[in-house]
């Protein structure tokens, strides 16, 4: 009696798989019945959905391939002006008016969550962003985040919107006063839920961000919560809104596949110009060892001229930088890579280049995509470093680790490792950070910030110089320097949207 029971539950409508497929039919005739008005209650929160579309316009860089899951009538996806935007939600009917509002992108009808979603699209097509506007109704989270993994590129990013439950009440009250959308069933999904659930489809979160503590317009006070309260600490733990940055961890690259540029900065070093050329290791496919000599007064371009007829097989190239500061320098060289990973290497070989390997295999692992040397965890030997020096840097690295949303610990070692393609989208964001950045190393990691680049620290063992001078002089204006740039760090990397 027991196994007929349990035979006729099995094929009863909402029982098993059939209940999933209920809820999914009841969220899609819940959007049909709605969908004729969904626009006008877009126009009535019309200020909560500008500061979404502004955090979303600062996390998606313009002109790039954005698919729109859970699309809507399209308005995010309009929102972060794609040069090639894809949109999918449930039903048809609001589907068909955001072809209707936004001919120039391309929608489909379908479950993300299903089989289905993969055959709408092509066997190669792939997207720089993908957007899941709400995956606050979506049956099956972990299949969705599966079938969006094969459309993800190594510098994909997801971007997941969700609801804090905290506010639960207060949706709940705007929904039946008819200030809110109405919403079917929601899953019940914190910040921790959805960092194990993108785990498990091979994601990695990089980052939260929290927005709207009021989300109505109030002159004034509208301003001050969202624009600076809700950037605090403790207090955007409160905010309405979570967007979840992540990306698709990517499968390891064998070494001996990539090739590398080794940007070698230097100034009156003359005397370390063949020890850097001997001691550089061999590094994947192909390595090219590029010296950038800032106008040197002591015969240091000679001395690489001489290595170049020395070490042939070392392909060693000379760069002439402008002779303003060592940044204006590392681009010179950076400009004139050929390989596919960036790495830069201090003239000073205060940092040893043997251990540049250790670099070459945290980027191919794909464990970061910009990795920055630490000086600050192995001992420092005594004068290579003086007190002011090392108290600036674990100032800075208090004030990075905030900014950045990643653990940096030492912002200024001169040894950092990054792709070449990723130089190219940081590159249109030098000069835009409030002051000149002399040595370029805020420059790069507030880019790659910018970016949501992954961010590793690697250990490295620190050495003082044995020929030449440091240049890293006047440290108290450098400091202001530093600070005057993490001011506009902030300004733009936490209040910039």
């Amino acid at each position: 009696m027991e196994v007929v029971i349990s035979e006729r539950k099995t094929n009863q409508e909402g029982w098993g798989p059939a209940a999933l497929e209920q809820r999914r039919e009841g969220a899609r005739q819940h959007l049909g019945a709605i969908a004729s008005r969904r626009e006008s209650w877009i126009k009535r929160n019309r200020y909560y959905y500008e500061l979404l579309s502004r955090l979303l316009r600062f996390l998606v860089e313009p002109g790039k391939r954005v698919l729109s899951v859970r699309c809507g009538t399209g308005y995010h996806l309009a929102a972060v002006a794609p040069s090639e935007g894809k949109g999918v939600d449930l039903c048809a009917e609001i589907v068909e008016i955001a072809r209707q509002r936004n001919p120039a992108f391309h929608f489909e009808v379908v479950f993300p969550d299903k089989e289905e979603f993969r055959q709408i699209f092509g066997p190669d097509e792939k997207f720089d962003y993908i957007l899941f506007n709400d995956i606050g109704d979506t049956v099956d989270v972990l299949q969705a985040l599966r079938n969006l993994r094969p459309l993800c590129l190594r510098h994909t990013r997801l971007l997941v919107e969700t609801y804090n439950h905290l506010w639960e009440p207060l949706v709940g009250f705007a929904e039946w006063t008819g200030m809110k959308v109405p919403r079917t069933q929601q899953n019940w999904l914190s910040t921790t839920d959805i960092r194990n659930l993108m785990k498990l489809a091979g994601f990695e979160v990089l980052e939260t961000h929290w927005i709207v503590l009021l989300p109505k317009y109030v002159p004034l006070l509208s301003a001050f919560l969202n624009r600076f309260c809700a950037r605090l600490p403790l207090l955007k733990k409160l905010c309405m809104t979570q967007i979840v940055v992540a990306r698709a961890l990517p499968p390891p690259v064998p070494k001996e596949e990539l090739s590398f540029s080794v940007i070698v900065p230097c100034k009156d070093e003359r005397g370390n110009v063949e020890d850097a050329v001997q001691r550089i290791p061999q590094l994947g496919r192909q390595a090219e060892i590029i010296f950038c000599d800032d106008q040197s007064t002591d015969g240091t371009a000679d001395e690489v001229m001489r290595m170049c007829s020395l070490y042939p097989e070392k392909n060693i190239r000379l760069e002439r930088g402008p002779g303003i500061c060592k940044s204006k320098n590392v681009w010179t060289g950076f400009n004139a890579a050929r390989g596919d990973v960036l790495m830069i290497l201090d003239a000073d070989l205060t940092t040893m280049p043997e251990e540049l390997v250790y670099f070459v295999d945290v980027i191919a692992s794909g464990h970061a995509e910009f990795v920055n040397g630490s000086r600050l965890v192995y001992p420092v030997p005594k004068g290579a470093m003086n007190t002011a020096n090392m108290l600036g840097n674990k100032f800075f690295s208090v004030a990075f680790t905030y900014l950045l949303g990643q653990r940096v610990k030492d912002t200024l070692c001169g040894t950092k490792v990054l792709w070449r393609s990723d130089w190219d989208r940081i590159k249109p964001m030098l000069g835009s950070w409030g002051t000149e950045d002399r040595w370029g190393d805020y420059e790069l990691l507030f880019g790659a910030a910018k970016l949501n680049l992954k961010i590793l620290d690697l250990p490295v063992h620190y050495q003082e110089r044995i020929y030449g001078s440091t240049k890293m002089t006047k440290v108290f204006r450098n400091g202001l320097v530093m600070l005057k740039m993490c001011w506009h760090g902030f300004l733009k990397l936490k209040l910039g949207y």
